[in-house]
């Protein structure tokens, strides 16, 4: 078995990070659409480019299996990081990689001296209890909304 390596990401890593993502989120239980190529490398742009992204990736040997990418929020109660999107390959599921790259990705933030992480993911998505498992807890007093601008 070869080693996993843990590392920050960046823009020069984006055509490796979208060929994970798009194998990850076009199968099941997402069944995303990412036909537009132009429409995914803006997204991903969006993601890792920023002044305050952070991505961070988690390497078998020399292929990609696991990305986080979010962006730092400075608030009154410390540091925060807000994951945007997390996955691992859909090969290497269920077998702890997950939780492995979860655990890194909280030493990371604590070493750079955040406070808090957060993400969003559906209650009906495997992903719930993943991170139900891994320590994360629902924040009940936060919902999210979202507004249809195109059928209106």
């Amino acid at each position: 078995m070869q080693k996993n390596i843990f590392k920050r990401l960046d823009e020069s890593d984006s055509d490796v990070i979208r060929k994970l993502f798009v194998n990850v989120f076009t199968k099941e239980p997402w069944n995303d659409d990412w036909s537009d190529e132009n429409q995914l490398r803006l997204y991903i742009h969006d993601l890792i480019g920023q002044d305050n992204s952070l991505t961070f990736g988690l390497y078998e040997g020399n292929e990609l299996i696991g990305v986080s990418m979010g962006h730092i929020k400075h608030w009154y109660t410390g540091t925060e990081y807000f994951i945007d999107e997390l996955c691992i390959s859909t090969e290497k599921q269920g077998r702890g990689i997950g939780t492995l790259f979860v655990g890194r990705i909280e030493k990371a933030c604590r070493e750079l001296g955040m406070t808090h992480l957060y993400l969003l993911t559906g209650k009906d998505a495997p992903a719930y209890k993943f991170y139900l498992k891994n320590g994360f807890c629902v924040a009940e007093s936060t919902v999210a909304f979202a507004k249809d601008l195109k059928n209106r």
